[in-house]
């Protein structure tokens, strides 16, 4: 291996790791009270599908445990954001749906985070910006095939 590959590779890690927990502290401050930003993404994709999904194949689309899926869910059936009902095909198994309250919520979410979102962007320059995407999903697809 070529010694730069280790530099580069430390560096842009290390860089990525920085600016998602900044990234995260600033999203999280303005989401509405209580939310977090893994509810925010769980209501986000369930709003994006308009279905049913079960709690394994939530855990498996934001790469957690079927534990922390299970605790996050269980506070957004507390909030009242979700449904959360039997298979009625396969008892063994749940499916989760977005309440009304939860499409309130998440569009309330969405407009606190937008304006933030494009900022950032608007600060990167927006051809900079669009010229990082492809890297950084190339680099979430070889994470994902390992």
């Amino acid at each position: 291996m070529d010694p730069r590959t280790g530099d580069i590779a430390a560096a842009l890690f290390s860089e990525l790791l920085i600016a998602d927990q900044m990234a995260r502290n600033r999203l999280s401050r303005v989401l509405p009270k209580g939310m977090e930003l893994s509810h925010f993404g769980v209501l986000n994709l369930l709003a994006r599908l308009q279905e049913e999904r079960t709690p394994a194949q939530l855990a498996r689309a934001f790469h957690v445990t079927r534990g922390a899926m299970t605790n996050t869910l269980a506070k957004l059936e507390w909030a009242g954001y979700i449904h959360i009902r039997p298979d009625w095909d396969d008892a063994r198994r749940k499916l989760v749906s977005l309440s009304p309250a939860g499409q309130t919520a998440r569009d309330a979410a969405l407009g606190a985070l937008t304006p933030l979102i494009a900022e950032m962007v608007e600060n990167v320059g927006l051809d900079r910006a669009r010229q990082v995407i492809p890297i950084l999903r190339a680099l979430r697809q070889t994470l994902e095939a390992n």
